[in-house]
């Protein structure tokens, strides 16, 4: 008989110990803000293992995308011992199987435990977890908490969101709100001068390589968003950064109400296979009222189609991305034929590029006022499209990262090059709705 003490070959550190005797002593929402390399994952996941071994049942590890949660995590090595970091945490003593395909493992004592990401995070249907971990929840769509905080309540499970900053975004809100209801959960924010992981001179010489590699702005951003957790330090690379914080600042984001004497517009990107991204607006003279956005994943084109006709909208125009003409192998019909059938008005947007695109949305941003509430989800994700960066050459890279806010993006942006070519604020058709649509 082998007799393994969880957590295995680990003990928190000091500065961890408050948020592990919170989740020991039946705590069910820890918010933690830490600093690079604070050990934030390892925490995680050794909690995670003992949780397993005391209730059985479902557990997961989220990224931002599942595709980085493989190799942030299922695959991450401990550079100290050589080893995978889920074979410290969770022994093969322990296990009954791993799978690795699906990044699972299931343990003798009846639990599982799953690396999944959050851009999939409703594709896991019928296995609803009693512990789930946000690992780097600044990045993460902030609809997966929405999706899974009622299935955690009535499971009484607990959720661990644990990242550094990433702008003033839907993590830096959460910490601000959780910290003004005291007792709702245990939030910390350690910066690297509040814990010893790191010398003062280590952290002087962080921060001059960070300028050294990166410049005098970036750099001096990057140690500020890594080490000192700022939530001022902008998002690296935001595109629309500038755009979003005028238009918050002049109180364009707000309640905007719908107009039902006028119709609405709706600007999509459709994803095959993932997900789908649609923007609603009306006409105002020559501003633009944004009054709702939709979002939603592995579903056919006739889904989206139920869901306008569910909204109380009259609709003109429906702008489908440029490749919405292709046909489908295997029916030999476009996406655009199919709406059009379904007796909706379509358009194509225009091909112009990618850079004279985000340029297009550029310059509609200030001529747009924002449903605060019903655009929120929409909002968040143009708030994290960002360049990607190229760690190598210290630079920003020509073309966006892909990951959940892109979607979202894409269509605001195939919004503005269809404004862009006025045609969206041509004058009004009478049309004849009806069930079906437009007849």
């Amino acid at each position: 008989m082998t007799e393994i003490t969880l957590p295995s070959n680990w003990r928190p550190r000091p500065y961890q110990l408050p948020a592990w005797h919170y989740l020991e002593g039946g705590g069910r929402l820890a918010y933690l803000i830490w600093h690079r390399r604070s050990g934030k994952d390892d925490t995680a996941l050794h909690w995670t293992a003992t949780a397993a071994h005391t209730r059985v049942g479902n557990y997961w590890h989220m990224l931002p995308e599942a595709a980085q949660a493989r190799k942030a995590v299922w695959d991450a090595i401990n550079p100290h011992t050589g080893l995978r970091r889920i074979d410290e945490a969770f022994p093969r003593e322990l296990r009954e199987t791993t799978r690795e395909n699906e990044m699972m493992i299931r343990f003798k004592c009846g639990s599982t435990w799953q690396v999944i990401g959050s851009d999939n995070y409703d594709s896991l249907v019928g296995s609803p977890p009693i512990g789930v971990v946000f690992s780097e929840w600044a990045l993460a769509k902030p609809e997966s908490w929405a999706y899974l905080r009622p299935i955690m309540a009535e499971n009484k499970g607990w959720a661990m969101f644990i990242t550094t900053p990433r702008g003033n975004n839907h993590a830096a809100r959460m910490f601000d709100s959780l910290s003004k209801e005291p007792g709702k959960a245990f939030v910390q924010k350690l910066t690297a001068h509040e814990t010893d992981v790191f010398t003062p001179e280590q952290l002087a010489e962080e921060r001059a390589s960070y300028i050294a590699e990166h410049g005098p702005s970036v750099g001096q951003a990057l140690f500020e968003q890594e080490y000192e957790c700022s939530f001022s330090a902008a998002i690296l690379g935001a595109i629309y950064a500038k755009e979003l914080l005028r238009a918050r600042d002049s109180g364009r984001m707000k309640r905007v109400p719908f107009d039902p004497a006028k119709l609405v517009h709706t600007a999509w990107d459709i994803g095959y296979g993932d997900s789908t991204s649609i923007w609603f607006w009306q006409m105002a003279g020559t501003e633009v009222n944004v009054i709702d956005f939709f979002e939603d994943s592995g579903e056919p084109i006739t889904h989206y189609l139920s869901h306008l006709r569910s909204r109380d909208y009259k609709y003109d125009t429906l702008w489908l991305p440029h490749d919405a003409d292709h046909g489908n192998l295997a029916t030999g019909k476009s996406i655009a034929e199919i709406v059009r059938a379904a007796g909706f008005r379509v358009r194509v947007v225009p091909n112009i590029g990618l850079e004279d695109g985000i340029n297009a949305a550029r310059l509609l941003f200030p001529r747009c006022n924002f449903d605060a509430e019903r655009c929120e989800p929409g909002l968040n994700a143009l708030q994290n499209y960002r360049w990607a960066f190229n760690k190598a050459m210290g630079e920003m890279k020509p073309t966006p990262v892909h990951d959940w806010s892109s979607h979202a993006s894409d269509a605001f942006r195939y919004m503005a090059v269809a404004m862009s070519k006025g045609e969206a604020a041509a004058k009004p058709v009478r049309l004849v709705y009806d069930a079906r649509g437009i007849v």
